[in-house]
């Protein structure tokens, strides 16, 4: 590649990923792309006439295979910013949903996410600079009926982030945790959950979310909420009762919730 800063992403061919994609290309950087469909593809076509020399690479990350697949394509060219963007959703009931469809919510959001991480983070430290950008989500800070699993990734890679970013202060990385709320993408379909008052509601976007999400990683910042209401949720949750915001995730979440 040529002397362009490189940065990596991962769930990069739709949605937020290739938002941030397309933000890491119009800034100057070199990209290598990832994501678990053929369409990585197309995103990359695209990036390519923006100015960057891409490398696109069609891999599961919920697999170790598939990180190492990734991690490999690198060769030997150091990432000055990974953005850990690859994340799956699950809806309806936990005693409802297929064991093999939970598993890989849980390899995708968080098994393949911190073994990227720390494969990265690593070499981060060798070099002594880097930013690493994690996409968690407000829904960490709510009990998610009807989405348990999802919530419950989503709470572990926010706490997560928030100790790696005091583990490696001091060898000049910086680690930001982005939480968008609900967002215009392809997650509530691919989740199931488009009759679900959440999947059919208005929805942040996508484009708007990354910005948000670059900028607080620039500036170095621990952990950044995209949209006013969303703080306001998220500010709310750590004084009500789990038991009050489980059944208000219900009302959200629950599949024909959207006909109510």
């Amino acid at each position: 590649m040529s002397g362009k800063p490189l940065a990596l992403v991962t769930g990069a061919s739709t949605g937020i990923g290739l938002e941030l994609a397309r933000i890491a290309a119009r800034e100057g950087h070199d990209l290598v792309i990832c994501a678990d469909e053929a369409r990585i593809e197309e995103a990359a076509t695209e990036l390519r006439g923006m100015g960057a020399e891409v490398t696109a690479v069609e891999a599961d990350l919920a697999t170790e295979e598939g990180v190492f697949r990734l991690h490999s394509a690198l060769g030997s060219r150091r990432v000055d910013v990974l953005c850990a963007n690859a994340g799956r959703g699950l809806g309806h009931a936990f005693l409802d949903q297929e064991w093999k469809e939970v598993r890989r919510v849980v390899d995708t959001n968080v098994t393949g996410t911190i073994m990227l991480i720390q494969k990265i983070g690593q070499e981060m430290r060798q070099a002594g600079a880097g930013r690493i950008l994690i996409t968690g989500s407000v829904a960490g800070y709510l009990p998610g009926s009807f989405q348990a699993v999802y919530n419950g990734t989503k709470a572990f890679i926010d706490s997560f982030s928030a100790a790696l970013r005091n583990e490696v202060q001091e060898h000049g990385i910086s680690v930001t945790c982005l939480m968008p709320g609900a967002t215009e993408t392809e997650f509530f379909e691919r989740a199931g959950m488009e009759d679900t008052k959440v999947g059919a509601g208005s929805k942040d976007d996508a484009a708007a979310v990354a910005e948000t999400g670059w900028k607080a990683m620039q500036k170095g910042d621990g952990q950044v909420v995209h949209g006013f209401m969303n703080k306001v949720q998220t500010t709310l949750a750590n004084v009500t009762p789990a038991a009050v915001l489980a059944q208000q995730h219900r009302k959200q979440a629950e599949p024909g919730s959207a006909k109510e």
